[in-house]
């Protein structure tokens, strides 16, 4: 089994909040993440597909077709957007990076297997200390 990872980059605002609770208690739990208007992120995605490689090619996927794909399906949907008002994936859900990563995987999933691929993982770096990973589990 080969690896493969594109890595693309974006911005994107967003607010951590429960409507179901007080001021109090969203900053208590969100801290500055709770910011009544929003913060942002300069996101770095990292996305794996995994497979054997073709004969013809060499390649377990054209890595420009995966960086269309991403481009297409996640990046022109969120770059320079409110995660919370603006992306209609995330709509209903809270913006956490884990949430947003697993709305990114459930965007490219479709698209690559059709392209002969499997997704392996989606990585999502916030910042530079905080990063999550989904592999579709």
């Amino acid at each position: 089994m080969v690896y493969v990872t594109r890595i693309e980059h974006f911005n994107a605002a967003h607010k951590l909040w429960n409507h179901k609770w007080s001021v109090e208690k969203n900053k208590e739990v969100f801290g500055k993440c709770a910011n009544e208007n929003f913060h942002g992120h300069n996101y770095e995605l990292h996305v794996t597909v995994k497979g054997t490689t073709h004969p013809d090619t060499g390649f377990v996927m054209n890595a420009k077709e995966l960086g269309d794909i991403i481009k297409e399906q996640v990046i022109e949907k969120v770059d320079h957007c409110n995660l919370n008002m603006d992306v209609p994936f995330m709509e209903g859900r809270f913006t956490s990076a884990e949430n947003f990563a697993i709305g990114i995987w459930n965007e490219l999933a479709e698209t690559i297997t059709k392209s002969g691929s499997t997704l392996h993982c989606v990585k999502l770096i916030e910042t530079k200390s905080i990063y999550v990973e989904y592999f579709g589990e």
